[in-house]
């Protein structure tokens, strides 16, 4: 279980409260307007942004205090951070090893990654020979091969079409079931939480709420994200 216990979140001079938790195997969606917060929560939650009041415990231990590469989290931001002058399979190795020194095991695991994501036979293009779809794959692979028991997306296919993005939620909700990880994916869209959370958790006015089942929050939302949503 994920616990924000009377947490504070600071992000330069913005704070977030939140005091939740959240079952383990959960696929939850963070929404509320513009600026609320919504990534502040999740940099909170990996570490890159500070707890100043109270504390995040992961299955019952207390991670306020570890360094982002210390915690059981992968995360996947917008851009996809790809690096450019790697290939597909170096990029994806990167989630298991920093300095690529992959040994056997590794190797037949990246592998087996990029074909659970559909880039069989893509291993050596790198980033800029990939559509922007196939990006976002080579993105997941790295955050699959990482076996972490909590996965953060912040708006990672906010750039896709419409069709793409209901294939790579479709894709993520199979991944997450698969593995039995948590996942809160930051999202602008309301049709994305109905696609594939179970519940969602509104960020506002410097409040991240307890999580509320998705139909419930959507079909009666509360004022803020009635205004929100428009």
């Amino acid at each position: 279980m994920l616990t924000l216990d009377d947490a504070v979140v600071a992000n330069g001079t913005f704070s977030l409260a939140a005091n939740f938790s959240i079952p383990e195997g959960s696929i939850l969606a963070v929404i509320g307007p513009s600026g609320a917060g919504k990534s502040t929560l999740i940099s909170g939650i990996a570490g890159f942004c500070a707890v100043t009041k109270g504390c995040i415990t992961w299955a019952g231990n207390d991670i306020t205090a570890l360094s982002p590469g210390h915690r059981p989290i992968s995360m996947l931001f917008q851009d996809n951070n790809l690096f450019p002058h790697l290939t597909v399979a170096q990029n994806i190795g990167l989630g298991m090893r920093p300095d690529l020194k992959l040994d056997g095991v590794q190797h037949r695991r990246g592998a087996e990654a990029l074909v659970r994501v559909g880039l069989e036979g893509l291993a050596e293009r790198k980033p800029g020979a990939l559509s922007g779809g196939q990006q976002s794959r080579a993105a997941l692979a790295r955050v699959l091969v990482q076996n972490e028991p909590l996965i953060l997306l912040d708006e990672p296919f906010a750039a896709l079409g419409p069709a793409l993005r209901v294939e790579m939620l479709n894709l993520v909700a199979a991944l997450a079931k698969e593995s039995g990880a948590t996942v809160l994916m930051v999202s602008h869209a309301p049709s994305d939480a109905r696609q594939i959370a179970d519940q969602i958790i509104l960020v506002a006015d410097g409040v991240a709420h307890p999580p509320v089942a998705t139909a419930e929050l959507l079909d009666n939302p509360p004022a803020a994200l009635r205004d929100y949503l428009g």
